[in-house]
C-alpha cells in the first residue's frame, strides 16, 4: 500500500499578474495542491483567506495600476501551511497590518444599512495564526499560518513520512 503514503509536494509557489481571473486560477491550484492534507472545512478556510488576501492586493495594492505581480508561496510545517505573499504594490495604510477588528453591525436602519465590506481583515486575523506584515523596500511581504488538524489529513499515521511531517 505504498500509494496510501504518497503525499502532495510540500511546497507550492506561483507568481502571477495581479488580475482577478489569474488570482482565481492561482487560488484553485493552491487549494488543489493541499486538498489531501485538509478537511473540507480547512480547504474552505484556506480558499476564503487566500481569496481575501489576493483580492486585497489586486484591489488596493495595485489599485488602478496594470502589470503588477503577486508571488504566492506555501509550505507545509508541523503547525499547518505557512503562507507567504509578496507584491510591489502600494504599502498597507500607515505601513502596518490592519487590526482586523470586526465592523460594527449596529445600524440605525434595516439590513440595507449593514456594511458591505470591512470583514476581510477580521476574517484573515481570525482564521490564521502568526500573521505579520513587512514593507521591505518596495515590496509588501505578508506571512501567516493556516493551522491544520492532524486528524484531518488523509495520510495514515503509519506512513513513515507522516511522522516526519508533524515534527517540522
Amino acid at each position: 500500500m505504498a500509494d496510501d503514503c504518497r503525499l502532495p509536494e510540500r511546497e507550492f509557489r506561483q507568481t502571477f499578474p495581479a488580475d482577478p481571473m489569474l488570482v482565481r486560477s492561482a487560488l484553485r491550484a493552491a487549494v488543489a495542491r493541499y486538498m489531501r492534507r485538509m478537511t473540507s472545512e480547512e480547504a474552505g478556510t484556506m480558499e476564503l483567506v487566500l481569496a481575501e488576501v489576493l483580492n486585497n492586493i489586486v484591489e488596493h495594492a495595485y489599485a488602478g495600476r496594470k502589470g503588477g505581480m503577486i508571488d504566492l508561496s506555501i509550505s507545509v510545517t508541523g503547525r499547518g501551511l505557512e503562507v507567504r505573499v509578496a507584491d510591489q504594490g502600494l504599502p498597507m495604510p500607515g505601513g502596518v497590518l490592519p487590526a482586523g477588528l470586526a465592523p460594527s453591525l449596529k445600524v440605525s436602519g434595516g439590513t440595507q444599512d449593514l456594511p458591505e465590506g470591512g470583514f476581510g481583515w477580521f476574517l484573515i486575523h481570525d482564521l490564521t495564526q502568526d500573521i505579520d506584515y513587512l514593507r521591505d523596500g518596495r515590496t509588501n511581504r505578508l506571512r501567516f499560518v493556516l493551522p491544520l488538524r492532524r486528524e484531518g489529513a488523509v495520510m495514515p499515521e503509519s506512513c513513515p513520512i507522516a511522522s516526519a511531517l508533524g515534527s517540522d
